[in-house]
């Protein structure tokens, strides 16, 4: 009796090949995505976490130094960590709600168009409420 050491072609997943310009591409946006992150740091209503993880997928599938670069990284790498993991830590929490709450401010100062006003309070506000739903901890194993 013979023991199959590969699946059958069947069920075997299909790799897809990236060409030459989409790798370039990807990396490309990978790139501007990370500057983004970085100037999410800086100004409220930028996000910063969305462009992380956008640059994270795009050098994922495009460089593999770039990617482990960002995985690395003393900013960035904790932060993919924790959302491969599917926890967000509190103060990640405090920092979103607090960029929230000054970017909802300065909407409701400087902008005079008041429906797209509510309208994106009320998608802040959603977005807070998901977040703080999240787990901050990974949890406990059964004992």
């Amino acid at each position: 009796m013979s023991v199959r050491k590969n699946p059958p072609p069947s069920t075997t997943l299909p790799t897809r090949k990236i060409t030459k310009p989409v790798r370039y591409l990807y990396q490309l946006l990978a790139i501007i995505s990370l500057a983004l992150a970085v100037a999410g740091f800086i100004l409220p209503g930028l996000p910063c976490t969305e462009f992380v993880l956008l640059a994270a997928w795009f050098a994922s599938r495009s460089s593999p130094s770039l990617h482990r670069w960002i995985m690395c990284h003393r900013l960035f790498g904790p932060l993919l960590k924790n959302w491969q993991q599917g926890i967000l830590p509190r103060r990640a929490k405090w920092a979103a709600t607090l960029a929230m709450s000054v970017t909802a401010l300065m909407m409701v100062i400087c902008v005079t168009h008041k429906p797209s006003v509510v309208i994106s309070i009320c998608c802040m506000a959603a977005v807070l409420v998901w977040l703080w739903r999240r787990p901050e901890k990974l949890p406990a194993p059964p004992a």
